[in-house]
């Protein structure tokens, strides 16, 4: 129930920054006149950081590494349903996780949909402004990093599991620092993102929680993901 509650209170924030976003300090700083809100504190963190292309290429690839990570998962899944021969016996930890990255999708079609703001820059071979809030990015990578740390004890040895946890703070860190330093995203684009990314988690905490986790059979001891059936 309290991770729940803390849910509610992060989407509360989401919602508030959205509403702040259209209504507090707009002025049309972004390319080709486009509006974004609290104009002054995006505008002068984005005179700090400058435009560094180098970095976007770099949290782009940690993106994919992300992806790659959602794949492996979604082959572990595979491989435990062809085993078991029943959805209700692959791990509730991987098909929480399989659940969270299609939220997370689909999350990133609905904001490219429902426009909040737009990139403060034209992006190269681009002719009109992306929409940019909340940053894809840091809401794949910080989503898919925390939740292999949350799992990682299920599928690694004890001898691993502190690195792989400290790993994944580290690239997270640098993902997200990236991608507000790339100069791609406004800064409430970050925060909305990090903000995305708390309720998502929170919720996926609460489902492979055994006493959240209902809709299928707790899974026991440590296994690798694509072990063999119990």
């Amino acid at each position: 129930m309290k991770k729940i509650l803390a849910a509610m209170i992060f989407g509360a924030l989401f919602l508030g920054e959205i509403v702040l976003l259209k209504t507090y300090d707009v002025a049309p700083i972004g390319p080709a006149g486009t509006e974004v809100g609290f104009s002054h504190l995006n505008q002068k963190v984005l005179e700090m950081t400058g435009v560094n292309m180098r970095w976007y290429d770099i949290t782009d690839f940690i993106g994919y590494g992300a992806i790659g990570i959602c794949i492996v998962f979604a082959i572990a899944g595979l491989v435990q349903l062809i085993k078991r021969r029943s959805l209700m016996k692959v791990d509730r930890e991987i098909l929480a996780m399989g659940g969270l990255f299609a939220v997370t999708i689909g999350c990133y079609v609905l904001f490219e949909k429902v426009v909040i703001n737009y990139r403060p820059i034209l992006m190269q071979g681009e002719t009109t402004p992306e929409p940019s809030f909340p940053s894809s990015h840091t809401v794949l990578i910080t989503v898919v990093m925390v939740a292999v740390m949350m799992v990682i004890d299920r599928y690694a040895s004890d001898l691993f599991t502190g690195l792989i946890r400290a790993l994944c703070v580290i690239v997270t860190a640098v993902a997200v620092g990236g991608r507000l330093y790339c100069g791609a995203h406004w800064l409430t684009d970050i925060i909305g993102g990090m903000l995305l990314s708390a309720i998502l988690l929170l919720v996926f905490a609460r489902v492979i929680t055994p006493s959240g986790a209902g809709m299928v059979m707790p899974s026991a001891g440590k296994a690798g993901p694509g072990a063999s059936d119990n």
